[in-house]
């Protein structure tokens, strides 16, 4: 199904002017998240859901409840954050990322679960399939594995010397393995060598790429997860990277200021909206094993020429013009 015929199914137009399922008695939305109160990313995505919530006739206060769990991705935070939610008996719970649905998972089979930014939920073994999710969850995919040879191979062609490449990952988030397999299986015709970087937090990113940096011809692959999407351990990758030298991709969106050399991703914004309007469906009274996992319907290349010259690449225009966005 294309995008555009898929919001025209799950658009306002298609649902009556939004009404409590029970007269009476407030909606409850719980969510968790992966970021702290004080992440502006996280916080800009969260904005993005809630005007779309609005936008679908649900205002916080008047007809619906709204709940949220900040954390700061850590398996320990979001386990207990998972159970409290569940304890407060919401009518929904949207999780952001798969550090939050398994917790979720274990803590209740039976309220709904509106996911985004999860990456590969079939491997994860939350979903039996994107068509027919099954069980209390579906949403919204991230990345899907076979992404990690399109970010190695983006890698080389930006800085075509790379030979060694390291990809920093959490060995405890399947997805995050399953991009390494990936880039692996790419490495062999793109004739690089892939060395697997396990982090868990900033000692682990700073010893590991220190280390890697000693040899020549280096590159690193930078995947999802609490810890690299955490604002300080971000600003610490970009700020190593570019002292040692180290050409990086990387799975967030690129700010003028960010310094970070290229990255490739979806439409995150787009991810929080849509789990918006299926929290509106659930509300309506829709199930989420008649919701189908949507996964992202366009991916955005965006270069930091500023970030290149300081590495000394030279960037070819045909490069360039594939590009969507150019940081001068």
């Amino acid at each position: 199904m294309r995008r555009r015929e898929f919001l025209g199914l799950i658009g306002a137009a298609a649902w009556p002017p939004a009404v409590s399922a029970q007269q009476g008695r407030m909606q409850r939305v719980a969510v968790l998240t992966y970021f702290n109160a004080n992440d502006s990313a996280g916080q800009f995505f969260l904005a993005a859901f809630k005007r779309r919530l609005i936008e679908l006739g649900w205002t916080d206060g008047q007809n619906v409840t709204m709940t949220y769990k900040f954390t700061d991705g850590s398996p320990e935070n979001v386990q207990i954050a998972a159970g409290e939610l569940v304890g407060t008996a919401p009518d929904v719970i949207c999780a952001a990322s798969n550090v939050s649905v398994g917790p979720l998972l274990q803590a209740t089979k039976t309220i709904p679960i509106i996911f985004t930014q999860v990456s590969d939920p079939v491997g994860s073994g939350f979903v039996t399939s994107l068509a027919r999710p099954g069980g209390n969850l579906t949403g919204f995919q991230g990345y899907e594995p076979a992404i990690g040879g399109k970010w190695l191979e983006l890698l080389r062609q930006i800085a075509p010397a790379v030979r060694r490449v390291a990809v920093i990952h959490n060995p405890n988030i399947s997805a995050n393995v399953a991009f390494l397999h990936a880039a692996e299986n790419a490495a062999i015709s793109l004739e690089v060598t892939v060395t697997a970087a396990e982090v868990g937090g900033a000692a682990d990113i700073e010893r590991i790429l220190t280390g890697f940096a000693q040899e020549p011809n280096g590159g690193v692959i930078v995947t999802p997860s609490p810890v690299t999407n955490a604002k300080d351990k971000r600003e610490l990758i970009v700020a190593l990277a570019d002292r040692l030298s180290l050409p990086a991709i990387y799975p967030s969106r690129l700010s003028a200021t960010s310094g970070e050399l290229i990255s490739y991703v979806y439409d995150t914004v787009t991810q929080w909206q849509g789990a918006a309007t299926y929290v509106d469906r659930i509300l309506r009274g829709a199930k989420p094993s008649e919701l189908p996992v949507q996964a992202p319907t366009k991916y955005e290349m965006i270069v930091n020429l500023k970030t290149a010259k300081a590495l000394g690449l030279t960037i070819p225009e045909s490069f360039l013009l594939r590009a969507d966005k150019v940081i001068e």
